[in-house]
């Protein structure tokens, strides 16, 4: 079977490149893989490099953003919001959080299919009128659901955006108050726990097995509403939220495959386009199993920023080498999973899908390496807590891989997934095995939908597009070239590490505000520093 080749460097290589990354920057180098030139930005506490001269480009004026009058039954939810958010907001600001449900088609593509009810936050400042312009947030089928990610964005972004905006958050479908429970506890636990290191056809034949149980399930479940956990439905519910609104241009930010879904959005309704902002989109011209490939290869360089950030410490409690002791870890629960008192097991899959779980956020790196220090020493529990919000009864496990396997076409074999982990695991040793056995959990579904469409359309304002060198969702050549594939896009590399490059830093939000504040697209190409 024909494979594109890896798109970045192998394992070692990117410990190398991302120790020299930040060892660069630390001397106050301005560095990056762009192929364009960039415009060089001043780090916090480095100075500033001299710039080369950019090519001349008339900045864009983007729409100005519109009063909201929204149709919506909004009521007020602050406390019970915050009851559940393990961090509170700022001293700086005091928000007020409101909630509603909007109505959209159970199925957009199948008419008559009935109707269902997507949860729906607006936060902002406590004194804000119920009038102010509007700011979407969609969030990553893989992360928080979309309304708590509004919120926790708005305990992140300056006081000013809070000023001009309203954040809204609109729930992916398959998560938060439209949550998918319904694959067998088995099955769920099967794919999950899979040894990545066993993937001889006759062992992926056997989780195949497992992988068919959970689309039986849940086609029963959902009366034959199974394709519409897919990144195109939620560009559908975009827009019928838009008009619920009242405005006639929505500005929005959008992170992975909630950046996607806003892509698709404005190709789909260009004149209903304001400010908008996609963070990581994934490239939208590969499919399985060079999507997953490129996922491990986004793994394996974010494992190495970890490392890196970890062997810093004068006490980094994996040692100075963290990819080999977990790498060690993972053996050992090979042939011995842990069992915690309460009987919950860690094996080699739940460890390695609990530490890509906690790749994505940075600020739980040092919980992250704990759990894994624990698990060494044979205290299972912590890893397990990583991974519970995937895993736990209200788990994020069943909508997320209904949206990954909707998204993919291409449905490879058995024997085929077989010799790609073999390859896999050798190029990516840490996380190859994983995303070759995620090959086999999409196998049994029905194919995915057309590929996304190719370049904007007349009447789409300026989108910047944000990519992040070590992100476990995608590469950073994913995102810039999702930026290539929009004609009107300006992209920002970001050198840093996690899901989502706004608002991490002042480089990232100087560049984004700019744009959601003051309407002003880049003239050119951005390269910000960690």
């Amino acid at each position: 079977m024909a494979r594109a080749a890896p798109r970045v460097a192998r394992p070692a290589a990117v410990l190398t490149s991302v120790a020299a990354v930040l060892a660069m920057l630390a001397a106050g180098c301005t560095v990056g893989p762009s192929q364009r030139t960039p415009v060089a930005v001043r780090g916090e506490n480095l100075a500033a490099p001299t710039p080369p001269a950019p090519v001349p480009v008339a900045p864009e004026t983007l729409p100005e953003p519109e009063q909201q009058s929204a149709s919506l039954p909004f009521f007020e939810c602050t406390d019970e919001t915050f009851a559940v958010l393990r961090t509170p907001p700022p001293p700086d600001r005091t928000l007020r959080v409101e909630c509603a449900e909007l109505v959209v088609p159970a199925d957009p593509a199948v008419p008559g299919s009935g109707a269902t009810s997507l949860g729906v936050v607006r936060v902002g400042l406590a004194d804000a009128p119920e009038s102010r312009p509007p700011l979407l947030a969609v969030g990553d089928s893989a992360t928080e659901p979309t309304t708590r990610h509004a919120v926790m964005l708005a305990g992140q972004v300056t006081p000013a955006l809070l000023q001009s905006y309203s954040l809204i958050g609109l729930d992916r479908r398959g998560s938060g108050s439209d949550g998918l429970n319904c694959a067998p506890v088995t099955a769920r636990a099967a794919l999950l726990d899979a040894d990545p290191a066993a993937t001889g056809e006759a062992e992926l034949s056997a989780l195949l097995e497992r992988a068919r149980s959970v689309v039986q399930d849940c086609g029963v479940a959902l009366d034959g509403r199974l394709a519409a956990f897919r990144t195109s439905t939620a560009a559908a519910d975009i827009e019928l939220l838009r008009s619920e609104l009242g405005v006639g241009r929505l500005s929005a930010i959008g992170v992975g495959d909630g950046a996607a879904a806003l892509a698709g959005w404005a190709r789909d309704s260009p004149q209903a386009v304001g400010r908008v902002v996609l963070d990581a989109p994934p490239d939208p011209g590969i499919d399985d199993p060079e999507l997953s490939e490129s996922r491990a290869e986004a793994g394996e360089a974010t494992f190495d920023a970890f490392a890196v950030a970890c062997s810093a410490q004068p006490d980094c409690p994996l040692g100075p080498d963290p990819r080999a002791a977990t790498s060690a870890l993972v053996e050992a629960l090979r042939t011995q999973p842990l069992v915690t008192a309460n009987g919950r097991r860690l094996t080699a899959g739940g460890a390695l899908n609990a530490v890509l779980t906690g790749l994505g956020e940075p600020r739980g790196w040092p919980a992250l390496t704990g759990a894994l220090a624990a698990a060494t020493g044979g205290d299972a529990g912590p890893l397990l807590d990583v991974l519970s919000p995937v895993t736990g009864p209200r788990g994020r496990f069943d909508g997320m891989l209904a949206t990954a396997c909707n998204d993919t076409r291409r449905r490879p074999s058995p024997a085929e997934i077989s010799t790609l982990a073999a390859e896999w695991r050798v190029t990516y040793p840490l996380f190859g095995g994983t995303f070759a056995l995620r090959l086999v959990a999409c196998a049994p579904w029905p194919t995915g939908g057309p590929a996304p469409a190719s370049g904007s359309v007349a009447g789409t304002p300026a989108i910047l597009v944000l990519g992040t060198v070590a992100d476990p969702r995608g590469t950073l050549d994913g995102s810039r070239r999702a930026a290539e594939n929009l004609t009107s896009s300006r992209f920002l590399s970001w050198q840093g590490a996690g899901t989502g490059a706004y608002p991490r830093t002042a480089c990232v939000s100087g560049a984004v505000d700019s744009l959601l504040l003051d309407g002003v697209a880049p003239g050119a190409d951005i390269l910000c520093p960690p």
